[in-house]
């Protein structure tokens, strides 16, 4: 197929050409050769796995907003920085032994680059990767994990019932959501609104768009429900922290929504 679509590139005007196979969408130029197609597409987006910058890197091309010279210039911008991504992730699996021998370099300085240096220090490269990532993941849980102004216990008329009382499970319920969804959105969108019989966490604060209810006014009954497009499934929880087995379903809840903006 993509080579049918080079051959199609090469003898029309168009500047862009699409590829997909109806889940993920590659999208091409010719930034290397003048009206030959490059190999490799310059943005790739997949329908059912994507983030927020994705989306709007995918409106440039909507009517409104086409301007060939600019996605052009991001073009050459996404090109590049996806193979620099696709680079360092080879890396920190199997640094090269040109990379080992530039940190040797600079942090050995002195020393002659033997095959035991490359062993010591390939193995210390990948450690030292690894412990980055892992750094940045405890930062953005750390970031997810605290009080927001969106935590929002409500009160209902004194009439109906008294004062509703967030409990300290569906407070860590909150953060935990917060934590699975803060590399999918900004975790100032996920909000919680607190009810009598139920606790719903939304996107931007809207109850046409839950992303999931925390059922746990009995500490020894909690319950999670879950929706898949309007219907809810509720499932039965032993402690909180299993909220991270249904990741997948919390954040596709997520993804219908943004998919919709």
């Amino acid at each position: 197929m993509q080579s049918q679509l080079f051959r199609y590139f090469h003898v029309t005007d168009a500047r862009f050409g699409v590829l997909t196979n109806g889940l993920v969408y590659k999208f091409f130029t010719d930034l290397e050769h003048a009206n030959k197609m490059d190999e490799r597409p310059f943005f790739e987006f997949n329908i059912l796995d994507f983030k927020e910058h994705h989306v709007e890197e995918l409106k440039k091309f909507t009517k409104s907003s086409f301007d060939i010279d600019q996605i052009l210039t991001t073009a050459s911008y996404l090109k590049y920085t996806r193979a620099v991504m696709n680079l360092l992730s080879g890396w920190m699996k199997t640094p090269s032994e040109d990379l080992v021998r530039i940190i040797c370099g600079e942090v050995h300085n002195g020393k002659r680059f033997t095959p035991a240096l490359k062993e010591q220090f390939t193995q210390i490269t990948k450690d030292a990767f690894n412990e980055l990532v892992a750094e940045k993941i405890t930062e953005r849980l750390r970031m997810a994990m605290e009080p927001s102004q969106n935590t929002k216990p409500n009160l209902v008329p004194e009439q109906e019932s008294d004062v509703i009382q967030t409990s300290p499970e569906e407070l860590e319920s909150f953060h935990i959501i917060r934590a699975i969804l803060c590399e999918t959105i900004d975790p100032d969108r996920i909000v919680m609104r607190d009810a009598k019989s139920y606790c719903a966490i939304l996107f931007d604060d809207n109850n046409r768009k839950p992303i999931c209810r925390l059922r746990m006014n009995n500490p020894s009954k909690l319950a999670l429900g879950l929706f898949d497009e309007k219907d809810e499934k509720i499932v039965s929880l032993k402690t909180t922290s299993e909220i991270y087995k249904f990741s997948t379903q919390i954040k596709k809840a997520v993804t219908l929504y943004l998919s919709s903006e």
